[in-house]
């Protein structure tokens, strides 16, 4: 879609532009699909398969692309967890299948490391129940010894769920080459919930773990949908979930042939060019910015196992800003077009700009607007801070969740 048509668009639904410097959060739409993808969910759209052999198709490609068996589109990774841990309780079983989310004669737990219950807009938890299993919290917060992991198995344990994210606890936890090993040793399958580490895939799958799932409009710049890769039995387990809970959970055929397309783009090396230029603009924004009182950016690599994204950390110091980082996050995001960060961090100091779905102008835009707030009479700056007073991230994104009408 070219701009005019953007700015048509918004304007015939009356809605503001927003500008996404927070990467690919499901809130504000996730990535701009990639033109090819694009072309071919369209062309998909007016057009009828046999879905099982498409999805047979797709399964080729995914195996190539991450060196897994098989593998499979889902709805979005969400969607994969669920149907993860089904084809673990079920295998083809059609009964067993017909019988969720009754586990009723299944093994029917999930072993889950404490820190990694983590929540991407929903609970982690709550993927797994929607398949009738049952989640098990293996350990503390901080801190799961491999000793205590290799204990808490039992004869009801169907799967065992690692997350791979910037959102869990980074230390403390069984890593998963010792996760898997584990899991193995007691005859368990691994689910991985990669949402948004694409680029690891392959890696990940020569772990050994048995279902690896993520998203495919985030990177890869699909339309929404997700991908699950790994065992050939269980992605037969999970694909035969469709006669069954999957059933709410169906990708239809513009998905799957998008996500086979943005695929092949990726396959092809596209997203590295796309990375020089993320760099570049980075490296202009913290040069325009660096004279700013009270206000810091500098570059910065995303954890963990760093995804080839530069973002830039902006830190504010309210003793020199006379605003702290959430105001400055609110106030960016209070303009028109709208400017949304990443703002998981306001409550340290700072918040971050990720470039994956920036122009160049959007990211001088992005400039003016930092500028130009640095420039507010201290009182109105004050006046922010005291409005946000004692609220914390999680509170503006719940805010951010509610439906607008109520």
């Amino acid at each position: 879609m070219d701009q005019n048509m953007d700015q048509d668009l918004h304007k015939t639904l009356q809605l503001r532009r927003v500008i996404n410097a927070s990467g690919t959060l499901t809130a504000y739409g996730q990535s701009a699909v990639l033109p090819a993808a694009a072309e071919a969910a369209c062309a998909a759209m007016s057009l009828f398969f046999e879905m099982d052999v498409l999805q047979a198709r797709a399964s080729a490609l995914i195996a190539r692309v991450t060196g897994a068996e098989a593998g499979m589109v889902t709805a979005c990774a969400s969607a994969g967890i669920t149907l993860a841990v089904a084809a673990c309780m079920t295998g083809t079983d059609p009964a067993r299948i017909a019988q969720l989310p009754d586990t009723a004669g299944m093994r029917d737990e999930v072993l889950l490391q404490m820190g990694h219950a983590v929540n991407y807009g929903a609970p982690v938890t709550q993927a797994v129940r929607l398949a009738g299993a049952q989640v098990r919290l293996v350990g503390t917060v901080n801190s799961t010894p491999a000793a205590l992991l290799d204990t808490s198995f039992t004869d009801r344990t169907a799967a065992a769920l690692f997350v791979v994210s910037h959102h869990t606890i980074q230390y403390g936890y069984v890593p998963l080459p010792r996760f898997v090993e584990i899991a193995h040793g007691h005859g368990v399958p691994v689910v991985v919930d990669a949402a948004a580490e694409e680029h690891m895939l392959p890696k990940l799958i020569a772990t050994g773990a048995d279902l690896v799932i993520c998203s495919g409009h985030k990177h890869f710049r699909a339309p929404t949908s997700g991908l699950m890769a790994g065992r050939l039995d269980l992605i037969q387990a999970a694909y035969a979930q469709n006669r069954g809970i999957g059933r709410g959970m169906k990708v239809g055929k513009e998905g799957i042939v998008g996500l086979m397309a943005a695929l092949e783009a990726w396959e092809q090396g596209y997203h590295q060019a796309q990375q020089e230029a993320e760099q570049r603009r980075i490296r202009r924004m913290v040069e325009r910015l660096r004279h700013l009182e009270g206000i810091q950016v500098r570059e910065v690599w995303p954890e963990p196992d760093p995804y080839p994204i530069m973002r830039a950390r902006v830190t504010v110091d309210p003793e020199g800003a006379g605003l702290n980082a959430m105001a400055l996050s609110v106030l960016l995001a209070d303009g028109d077009p709208t400017i949304k960060v990443r703002g998981h961090h306001v409550e340290e100091g700072y918040f971050l700009i990720d470039p994956f779905n920036l122009s160049d102008e959007e990211a001088e835009f992005i400039c003016e607007r930092i500028e130009a707030i640095a420039r507010l009479p201290l009182a109105e700056k004050q006046a922010i801070m005291q409005e946000l007073a004692g609220l914390s991230s999680a509170d503006l994104w719940a805010r951010g969740g509610e439906w607008p009408f109520l």
